[in-house]
């Protein structure tokens, strides 16, 4: 099996992280072209610092690490440093990193790498705003015929929203990139809180992340850790949901999980539901479908197969 090839724009972020760890841990399965870092959870120069320190956390120096956009399309930064902590890494203590920030801009990078690519050979894996999405295909139209897919965590319908009553937070950011890419014919994978709130950190799945006994290890279960107190909190839940690492493991094991190819449109005009992803679930419009909204997983699946990873690093 050929090794899909992928562009992780990220913003990390705990659980970014987590998702850029089970990546790069799957070389089989996974060829990283590059990461390209956007701001959203914490600001820019926070983010593409944290991709750093994720690489080097999984030993892996060699991967691209670019700086993208520090704002969104049309609005002022919001930003989630109540879930993520000041840094956007808080709970383990994680060294700067050495590696250095790549030359260049990330929107620059992605459409170079789609060009440079046979169409249908990249993958778009957007785990943040997606604010450098947008941007590449405004400045280079002719890219979007080449995604092979756009495999995106965002959204919800049935969990409504966790930043606004009707919004999850990185369509909320920058709802005017997500509408363009929704509108972009690009093929799409949505990870929505419907499917990641059934992603939860219990603490026997978080014991056996500390229980590996390795860097990696011991730093993903310090992560779960510090964030689940929000989460805990705010659901009751009997721990975090790890959001991103949902994008990842779709392109291992897609069986994992199980949707519905639906039209869904992105609120950009409303006070009241800006940011909102309004999925035709039931099918009762006769807007074409434009993405494949993810409902369900198998949790138990999806803990073994990133511990499992994990363990490599």
């Amino acid at each position: 099996m050929t090794a899909r090839k992928i562009i992780i724009d990220t913003d990390p972020g705990q659980d970014d992280a987590v998702a850029i760890l089970l990546a790069l841990a799957s070389p089989e399965e996974i060829d990283v072209l590059g990461i390209t870092a956007v701001a959203g959870n914490v600001p820019l120069p926070l983010t593409q610092k944290n991709a750093r320190i994720v690489c080097e956390l999984a030993g892996k120096t060699d991967v691209p690490v670019y700086a993208g956009c520090d704002a969104p399309l049309n609005r002022k930064l919001v930003t989630a440093e109540h879930v993520h902590g000041k840094t956007g890494l808080d709970g383990p203590t994680l060294p700067d990193p050495q590696m250095p920030l790549t030359e260049g801009h990330a929107v620059d990078f992605i459409i170079d790498t789609l060009r440079g690519h046979d169409a249908g050979t990249v993958t778009l894996c957007p785990l943040g705003p997606l604010t450098n999405i947008a941007t590449a295909f405004q400045k280079a139209p002719d890219i979007v015929e080449k995604v092979q897919e756009i495999v995106l965590m965002g959204g919800a319908y049935f969990e409504v929203g966790n930043i606004t009553p009707a919004a999850e937070f990185n369509i909320y950011v920058d709802p005017e990139a997500a509408d363009i890419v929704f509108k972009s014919g690009a093929p799409i994978v949505v990870m929505p809180l419907d499917v990641t709130h059934k992603a939860l950190v219990t603490k026997p799945r978080n014991d056996a992340f500390r229980a590996l006994g390795t860097e990696p290890g011991i730093a993903v279960a310090e992560m779960t850790d510090f964030f689940e107190r929000f989460d805990k909190e705010k659901y009751g839940s009997v721990g975090a949901p790890l959001h991103d690492p949902c994008v990842t493991a779709y392109l291992i094991k897609p069986e994992l999980f199980t949707g519905r190819h639906i039209n869904v449109e992105v609120e950009t005009g409303s006070g009241l539901t800006l940011g909102m992803t309004v999925a035709d679930w039931w099918r009762v419009t006769d807007r074409a479908p434009n993405a494949m909204f993810m409902g369900d997983l198998d949790a138990d699946g999806f803990f073994n197969l990133l511990t499992e990873r994990l363990a490599r690093l």
